[in-house]
């Protein structure tokens, strides 16, 4: 029993085990050849410098053509205003300066991305060549340099087929091309790592932890030698955990690869997850005959990923993915992107409670994962594939998708994405591809990445249920699509983890209404609360990621603005849009469900709390309360996923604050509560009030506010203090449709976005005529009462005068033709342009918003129009807020729909100016139009038109034919 227990010790102590000519990270699997992608030395010995980075300008020229132009390396072709087409070649080139302590070393070049073709020359000899975009590849080119004076040239091809099988270039609306990312030049000793794996697990009670270490050594000398291994890993601080020597290999033979595995156990690690991003260094030295020739670093985080039923467990414990879809993209550099950007992306998410990203439709960038390991994200990596026999991609009416001469490309771009992502504890599953039929090709691929990496799930995104796009896919994690709420309940009829890997599509095919009224995208936080709500409560449901995280817009050097346009929370300048906070709310991970106030007796405050956290007690986070402006630090031990109570000592409680700060620094949620009475609209003064009369109008003077009614429509046509005109026109019944418009451009998958879209017109009904007018007085004012028809309706419309200086309007109105879907009715007015001020209070959807949310629940907001002769200004860095762009209309602020509204009012530099007073049920809508200032008052308003976002941001949509409108406004004109 003893020798037994000392065995399986050093067993798990230092496994050493030698594969001679095989490596991890090469050879093949079944069939199919496995790259060498070699990790970039920290030290080579005899070597001051191990790598350079090729960044900078490059030569470039179009091949048939003399011109040579100067290039930004990494970048697009086409982004920096270069035209190369389809069959056509680009010929990077670059004179390169080998240092001097490099000789006698191997030397090699590695690509991070190049769209979609390479062939790599050095002094015009072949090196090497590549078919894929967005994944890292390597040559080696000792053999082909010169001692001095050398040329490399890439020689570049962009919609070749792998393009065509990842839609690169359909997708982005142009010809995405070129050196994208990074170029390495680097250098490694004759006997070198080829590839190093460090893969962790935990025991049963997910305490201790064992590291394997599969490594791949290359001998490319002419001689054999012995190897062996140096591993030191240490923590965050610096503290070294082990330090191991590997025993010594026997003789690795000249051109071979030697694959070595070893294994080591680690006592209670840190473990990594998002809310505890803990990362160790693992300093791998490679020694050869005795001596150090070569050290490679890398981080390492203690993490085990398994799927079990219908849950994806991390460490041991179910999660739930909150996330977004999120591409490359930069309106000047398109998919091209900086490290700096990477890593902003990655904190903006992360910011907004997000623990989980889908690099759609492609692997994303060494930096963007480093980011996600040391912020704390996990991550979804999708191969370079989409829409293979989807109709959004039109090639396949004429491929047959399960023809094998597809099925290369199709292992090679899920193979290399997993050679690129495989040491990122943030990588916890592989995509396959996207919006694809399931074949027998997948089922090849998919049996080649569970080889290449067994220890992550995989997805493949269909449908997992209903007919359409569903063909039974077998991967280990189902997928579902744009469900809507009753998605989730159907998530735990599943056998496998179902993921939404695209939901609550972010509105952006309705593209007039949003350049319209941006307010719509104020409506979309409260019905994502409630989905995913839903989702967190159901077992089944993975989680999700809403499409999409940042808008994909492109400015073109030509002066076009293209691509899918603005479907994220965030734009493509990374300013947040109102979508982000509503996203960062419904992802919160600590819920206050109710709040008891102090009472008789009881001295404290009582707050009802849900943690959603997957792994953080509620203790780990930074509590702090605001009770009538004193500050305190509140406790609570309330476990992940679990719910409790915290109560706060206090008494006589006007108004409490409470905020949740997360350990990585952001605050997670916060929340205001008042305990005072709503606040009451002051009684206004009794006025004098009268009418008189002529053949063509009625003129009511109420205190110093003359009011002119024509006899003929019945209309408002002015109301004017003193010389002063304050009203031009109205209250008039306004209907405003739903509206789909997406800019008109021809296309095959709604990639329509185009300088030329434009806001539209919204106007009050065309009013015939009035009938059966009729004056009443009455002790508290005079009314006005008649029926109006309208051009395509009729209904009856009311005056009431008061004698405390309000006016209320009240309508019915009814359609028995138009079959229309109403995104907004009520009663518009109209007002001078000077009136350009909007000053508002109301019901929040949330108690907490952002000061520079147009949605906030009170604030001013200033008209600031600009003429804009495209739907955005074109190649212009965005600096300001979001809420402060403008367009025609007015200012995002100014024209966007205020729902719930107590009180509104329009004044002009004089202080003159028109109140809305309300009760919390209505919206209210200002913008400029023909010269006025329209400003409706809506007593229906929905989410808007977005044809890809279900219910429940559909819910509450109407038809107008045979329903009665009805509605009532009151405003006061100081």
């Amino acid at each position: 029993m003893v020798k037994t227990a000392s065995l399986l010790k050093f067993c798990l102590l230092l496994l050493l085990l030698v594969h001679a000519g095989h490596s991890f990270g090469q050879g093949q699997i079944n069939g199919f050849d496995i790259p060498r992608i070699s990790p970039i030395p920290a030290k080579v010995s005899n070597t001051q410098q191990t790598h350079i980075l090729l960044h900078g300008k490059w030569d470039f020229q179009v091949s048939g053509s003399q011109a040579r132009h100067s290039i930004t390396v990494p970048g697009e072709w086409e982004m920096q205003g270069f035209t190369v087409k389809e069959g056509e070649t680009a010929v990077y080139s670059l004179k390169l300066d080998i240092p001097a302590d490099w000789k006698d070393q191997r030397i090699k070049i590695r690509f991070d991305g190049v769209s979609s073709h390479a062939l790599i020359k050095v002094n015009h000899i072949k090196v090497g060549e590549h078919e894929g975009s967005f994944v890292p590849f390597e040559v080696d080119i000792t053999k082909a340099l010169h001692a001095s004076q050398n040329l490399l040239e890439v020689e570049v091809q962009a919609l070749t087929m792998s393009d065509r099988l990842a839609c690169t270039s359909q997708y982005a609306v142009h010809t995405v091309g070129g050196l994208l990312r990074k170029v390495t030049l680097f250098t490694l000793p004759q006997i070198n790592i080829a590839s190093t794996i460090a893969t962790t697990t935990f025991d049963p009670q997910f305490k201790n932890a064992v590291v394997k270490i599969q490594s791949g050594i290359a001998n490319e000398s002419a001689l054999s030698a012995s190897v062996q291994f140096q591993y030191v890993l240490s923590d965050a601080s610096g503290q070294v955990v082990f330090q191991k020597l590997s025993p010594v290999s026997r003789p690795a033979g000249p051109n071979t690869t030697t694959g070595v595995e070893t294994t080591i156990a680690v006592k209670q690690p840190k473990q990594w997850d998002p809310e505890h991003p803990n990362l160790y260094h693992l300093k791998s030295t490679l020694l050869v005959n005795g001596k150090a020739v070569q050290t490679i670093n890398q981080a390492l985080g203690f993490r085990q990923v398994e799927v079990k039923g219908n849950q994806l467990l991390v460490n041991g414990k179910a999660v739930k993915l909150r996330g977004v879809n999120r591409h490359s993209i930069h309106p000047l550099t398109g998919r091209s992107i900086s490290p700096e950007l990477d890593r902003m992306d990655a904190k903006l998410f992360r910011d907004a409670n997000c623990n989980y990203i889908r690099t759609s439709h492609y692997p994303p960038s060494e930096e963007f994962l480093n980011a996600a390991d040391s912020l704390g994200l996990f991550v979804e990596s999708e191969a370079s594939l989409c829409w293979i026999n989807h109709g959004a991609s039109p090639i396949w009416k004429k491929w047959n998708y399960k023809d094998e001469r597809f099925l290369p490309y199709m292992v090679n771009a899920d193979v290399e994405n997993v050679l690129a992502g495989r040491n990122h504890p943030s990588v916890v599953i592989w995509s396959l591809g996207n919006e694809s039929v399931w074949s027998p090709l997948w089922e090849k691929v998919l049996a080649v990445v569970k080889k290449l990496d067994p220890s992550r799930p995989t997805t493949f995104h269909d449908q997992c249920w209903g007919g359409f796009n569903n063909a039974h896919s077998t991967a280990d994690i189902a997928v579902y699509h744009y469900p809507g709420i009753s998605g989730p309940a159907a998530c735990d009829t599943m056998k496998r983890p179902v993921l939404f890997g695209e939901y609550a599509h972010v509105s952006c095919y309705n593209r007039r209404e949003l350049l319209t009224d941006p307010g719509v995208r104020s409506s979309y936080g409260k019905p994502l609360e409630m989905m995913y709500d839903s989702m967190y409560y159901h077992k089944g449901c993975l989680g999700g990621a809403i499409w999409s995280g940042i808008d994909d817009t492109f400015h073109m050097p030509d002066g076009r603005i293209i691509g899918y346009g603005p479907w994220g929370p965030i734009d493509g300048w990374r300013r947040p849009k109102p979508e982000y906070f509503g996203m960062k709310k419904a992802y919160s991970p600590i819920k206050v469900k109710h709040i008891n106030w102090p009472s008789a007796g009881k001295k404290y405050i009582e707050l009802s709390v849900e943690n959603r956290y997957d792994f953080s007690s509620l203790n780990e986070i930074n509590i702090t309360a605001i009770i009538n402006g004193v500050s305190r630090t509140v406790k609570s031990g309330i476990a992940p996923r679990s719910s409790g109570t915290i109560k706060i000592p206090a008494d006589q409680v006007k108004m409490l604050e409470i905020s949740f700060k997360d350990p990585r620094g952001f605050t997670a949620d916060e929340e205001k509560y008042e305990t005072g009475a709503e606040e009451a609209i002051p009684a206004g003064q009794n006025l004098a009030l009268s009418y008189t009369e002529n053949e063509a109008a009625y003129v009511v003077q109420q205190g110093n506010i003359a009011y002119t009614i024509s006899k003929n429509t019945g209309v408002i046509i002015s109301a004017r203090k003193g010389d002063t005109e304050i009203l031009k026109q109205g209250p008039v019944f306004s209907m405003v449709p739903m509206n789909e418009e997406d800019g008109g451009k021809p296309n095959v998958a709604g990639e329509t976005y185009q300088n030329n879209i434009y806001p539209l017109k919204n106007y009050p009904c065309y009013t015939l005529f009035a009938n059966d007018l009729i004056v009443q007085k009455t002790d508290s004012g005079l009314k006005f009462s008649m029926k109006v028809s309208y051009l395509d309706c009729k209904g009856k419309q009311s005056y009431f005068f008061t004698n405390d200086g309000k006016l209320i309007t009240e309508y019915e109105v009814q359609y028995t033709k138009a079959d229309i879907s109403p995104y907004q009715y009520g009663l518009m007015l109209q007002l001078p342009k000077s009136f350009e001020e909007l000053n508002w209070k109301r019901k929040a959807e949330f108690t907490v918003y952002p000061a520079n949310d147009i949605a906030r629940p009170e604030g001013t907001a200033m008209l600031n129009a600009k003429p804009m002769n495209a739907v955005e200004e074109w190649g212009v860095v965005q600096k300001g807020d979001w809420k402060d762009d403008a367009n025609d209309l007015g200012s995002n602020d100014f024209r966007s729909t205020k729902r719930y509204i107590k009180n509104a009012s329009l004044k002009n530099s004089n202080g003159d100016g028109i109140t809305v007073l309300s009760d919390g049920t209505q919206a209210s809508r200002s913008w400029l139009q023909d010269g006025n200032i329209n400003w409706l008052i809506a007593d229906y308003c929905n989410n808007g038109s977005e044809p890809f976002y279900g219910s429940p941001h559909t819910n509450g949509r109407i038809k107008i034919k045979d329903n009665t409108l009805k509605g009532k406004l009151t405003l006061v004109i100081k």
